[in-house]
């Protein structure tokens, strides 16, 4: 027997890929909600918009016993003009933010999907605390801008950085930067 904390436990490997199954979606849904209503109170009821209907959702999706177990991470990306693309809801839940990569390794998927269906330019409209982790992803900051009342960064990735990914579903495994040094 344990006695150990089960609810602490944090595993260090995740998914990452495109949202497809109803419980990746409903948790792509109730972590957005959870980050930009409950969180950071940016909108008051939902995060919802037109948007949704057109848009890739990707989730970084935690492990338990190496399956995929809830969504730990989202971000949006959808073709807002012939070939320009734009990402955007990027959240991380709060209990994993100290786990590291995720963000990362979503933006990543996100560029790279868009690359691989025919992205000449992807742009995102950047919470400013995030603004240096983009730079140091390779994204150029454009213009100082305010989204739904909150200051942003409109920024834009530097595509050649991005390799394309011709299918986000299949997606990738990813391990915390701790288990990595293992």
């Amino acid at each position: 027997m344990s006695f150990q904390n089960a609810s602490a436990f944090l595993s260090p490997d995740f998914i990452i890929r495109a949202a497809a199954q109803p419980w990746e979606l409903a948790g792509v849904r109730d972590l957005r909600h959870r980050v930009f209503v409950e969180e950071q109170r940016i909108f008051a009821e939902h995060d919802r918009d037109a948007i949704d209907a057109i848009a890739t959702p990707l989730a970084a999706i935690s492990t338990l016993a190496s399956e995929a177990d809830q969504v730990v991470g989202t971000v949006r990306i959808h073709e807002e003009a012939p070939r320009i693309w734009r990402g955007s809801r990027l959240a991380v839940a709060e209990s994993h933010r100290r786990m590291g990569r995720l963000g990362a390794e979503l933006i990543r998927l996100a560029v790279c999907t868009a690359h691989g269906r025919g992205c000449d330019r992807f742009l995102a409209q950047v919470q400013m605390q995030n603004v240096n982790l983009f730079k140091r992803l390779r994204w150029q900051p454009l213009r100082e801008i305010e989204v739904h009342g909150v200051p942003h960064m409109e920024m834009e990735a530097e595509l050649s950085a991005y390799p394309p990914i011709p299918d986000p579903f299949v997606g990738w495994k990813t391990l915390s930067p701790k288990r990595r040094r293992q």
